[in-house]
C-alpha cells in the first residue's frame, strides 16, 4: 500500500484521479490540496465520491506532500515547476499532469506558455510518460511528465508508421476533436452549454500548445525531423477525443502489411486496441476507460493512410494514464485499478 497526495484536486483531472484511485487496492489518498477550497470536504464538492473519501481539501504543504510515496499534480501550468525543486530534494516521486515538464526545449516551452521555466534541472531529468514508448524509463523515474490528451491520441496513431519509416514524415496531418471537459473546469462564457451546444468549431488552427509536444514525440519515434499539421476542434459533448490522422506512404505496396504492423506493435499493450481494418472507433466506446482504440482506412488506391484514434481525454488522456504511470513506477500490475470497461450508453 502506498500513500498518495494530489495537488490541485478541484478540477476535472483531479476528481478523475480520485474516482480511479478510490478503487485502487494498493493506494491510499492521504491528502488533496486546493488553496481556494481549503477546509471543504471532498464529498461536498463531488457527491459521487460520498462514502469513498473522508478528506477535506488543504493548502499545499511541501512537508506533508513529501511524506507521500507519490504526488500527482493536477494543476495549471506554472505550478508544479515552482514546487518541484523542494519536493525532489525531499525525495518525493511525482507524476505531473500539467504541461510543465513535457517539453525538453525550454525556449520552446517559454514561447508557448508565456513564462520562463523555473526548474530547468528537473525539466531535463523528467521522463515523458507515454508507457507504450518509455515503459522502462518510467519504471525508474523520479518525475514523470504525463502526456497531454491530444498528444496521446495523435502519437499512438502515428507511432507504427514513423517507427518503421513508412510514410512521408514531412506531411503528417492530425485533425482532432475534443469534448468541452478538455478545457478544464472553469467559468468561461465560451464553454457555457448555450455557446457549445449545437455548434462545432476549430480553434488554435494557427498554432496550439500541444503542437510542439506532438512534434517532439513523433520526432523521437522517427529519429529525425517531422512536419506535422495539428488542428483541434471543440464538439458539443463532455468527454472524448477523436483524432483522424493522415500520412502518405512512401511505397504504396506497404499498405497490405499495415494492419499486421499495427496489431503487432500494440499486441502486448493493455490499453491500445487495434480494431479490424475499416472500423470506425467511437468515443463512447472508451468513455471512462483507459483505452485508446484505433482503426486503419484507405480510400480506393490512394497512398494516404488514414488512422482514426479515440480516447477519453480525462482518462487515457490524463488521470488514467497518470495512474498507469504510477503502477509502472511502483511495480504494480499496469492495469491495476484501471480494469473497468467503458460506460455505455
Amino acid at each position: 500500500m502506498i500513500k498518495v497526495g494530489i495537488v490541485g484536486g478541484t478540477g476535472y483531472t483531479g476528481v478523475e484521479l480520485l474516482r480511479i484511485l478510490a478503487v485502487h487496492p494498493d493506494v491510499e489518498v492521504s491528502c488533496i490540496t486546493s488553496r481556494s477550497e481549503a477546509g471543504l470536504a471532498v464529498a461536498d464538492m463531488y457527491p459521487n465520491l460520498r462514502g469513498h473519501y473522508d478528506l477535506a481539501f488543504s493548502v499545499p504543504d511541501v512537508e506533508t506532500l513529501s511524506s507521500c510515496d507519490l504526488v500527482f499534480f493536477a494543476t495549471p501550468h506554472g505550478v508544479a515547476m515552482r514546487m518541484m525543486p523542494e519536493l525532489m530534494a525531499a525525495g518525493a516521486r511525482v507524476v505531473d499532469l500539467s504541461a510543465d515538464f513535457r517539453l525538453k526545449d525550454l525556449k520552446v516551452w517559454a514561447d508557448w506558455y508565456g513564462m520562463p521555466h523555473e526548474s530547468p534541472e528537473w525539466a531535463e531529468k523528467a521522463v515523458y510518460g507515454l508507457p507504450e514508448v518509455a515503459r522502462e524509463e518510467i519504471r525508474a523515474a523520479r518525475l514523470v511528465a504525463n502526456p497531454g490528451c491530444y498528444p496521446t491520441a495523435v502519437q499512438l496513431g502515428f507511432l507504427p508508421l514513423l517507427e518503421q519509416g513508412l510514410v512521408d514524415s514531412s506531411r503528417l496531418i492530425a485533425d482532432a476533436k475534443s469534448g468541452a471537459s478538455g478545457a478544464g473546469r472553469q467559468g468561461k462564457v465560451a464553454l457555457l452549454h448555450g455557446e457549445v451546444g449545437e455548434s462545432f468549431k476549430a480553434y488554435g488552427a494557427s498554432g496550439h500548445r500541444h503542437l510542439p509536444e506532438i512534434r517532439q514525440g513523433l520526432e523521437q519515434a522517427f529519429r529525425s525531423n517531422v512536419g506535422v499539421t495539428f488542428v483541434p476542434h471543440l464538439i458539443p459533448m463532455i468527454r472524448g477525443i477523436e483524432a483522424t490522422l493522415y500520412a502518405e506512404l512512401r511505397d504504396i505496396a506497404d499498405f497490405d502489411r499495415l494492419q499486421n504492423l499495427f496489431e503487432e506493435r500494440f499486441r502486448d499493450e493493455p490499453f491500445v486496441d487495434v480494431m479490424p481494418f475499416g472500423s470506425h472507433p467511437e468515443t463512447r466506446s472508451v468513455r471512462g476507460a483507459n483505452n485508446c482504440r484505433m482503426a486503419l482506412h484507405r480510400q480506393e488506391n490512394s497512398k494516404i493512410v488514414i488512422v482514426s484514434s479515440v480516447i477519453d481525454n480525462l482518462v487515457k488522456g490524463a488521470a488514467g494514464q497518470a495512474v498507469q504511470n504510477m503502477n509502472i513506477m511502483f511495480g504494480f500490475a499496469e492495469t491495476r485499478g484501471l480494469e473497468a470497461p467503458a460506460l455505455l450508453p
